[in-house]
């Protein structure tokens, strides 16, 4: 008896239509949560916004997905290009406030090192880098290596803020693509 009401509503709500809304579902939260994500260490935001887009290409189908392959490789290039500033950011901000191939060296490796210690060590991870490495290796004074950390914090927050203008072009792209051009 109940699987006769269960069988009635699987009539009207068929198959392939939940099929569907399940992709669609896990797309709409891949690009929501990643784009939310550029504002938070802790996710990989385009990341996450570059594999809802992946996912939607190759699971509603190319040629019926309404993505452009021309768009996906559009929206790859800005992925590369938040990974890039997502990088090398604070290590460009060092060197802007003056310091040594030291402080940048010192700024990726506290950036890699700094992925093992979750949000806490994603955002201190550089800026302690760059300190160290001046004081250490580059011998200069504290005032000296201070400038330089700020420089850190400089260049992370404008790729923070190149990383959400990215994000908005990816997503701003994916909406004009699948939604409106094709």
């Amino acid at each position: 008896m109940i699987l006769a009401e269960f069988k009635d509503w699987f009539d009207w709500f068929p198959a392939e239509a939940a099929g569907d809304a399940i992709k669609w579902t896990i797309i709409l939260i891949l690009i929501i949560v990643g784009f939310l994500g550029t504002f938070l260490p802790i996710l990989p935001g385009t990341t996450m916004i570059w594999i809802g887009m992946l996912v939607h290409y190759f699971s509603l189908g190319m040629e019926s997905s309404g993505l452009a392959w021309q768009g996906l490789v559009f929206v790859t290039i800005l992925y590369i290009l938040s990974l890039i500033i997502d990088w090398f950011s604070g290590a460009i901000g060092a060197k802007w406030f003056g310091s040594s191939k030291w402080g940048i060296v010192g700024a990726i490796v506290g950036g890699i090192i700094g992925l093992f210690f979750n949000i806490p060590g994603l955002i201190l991870g550089p800026i302690i880098g760059v300190f160290v490495f001046e004081l250490a290796f580059a011998k200069k004074e504290v005032k000296q290596a201070s400038n330089s950390t700020v420089g850190t914090v400089v260049g992370g927050i404008a790729g923070l803020i190149g990383k959400v203008i990215l994000a908005c072009g990816m997503v701003l792209w994916y909406v004009g693509d699948v939604f409106f051009v094709n």
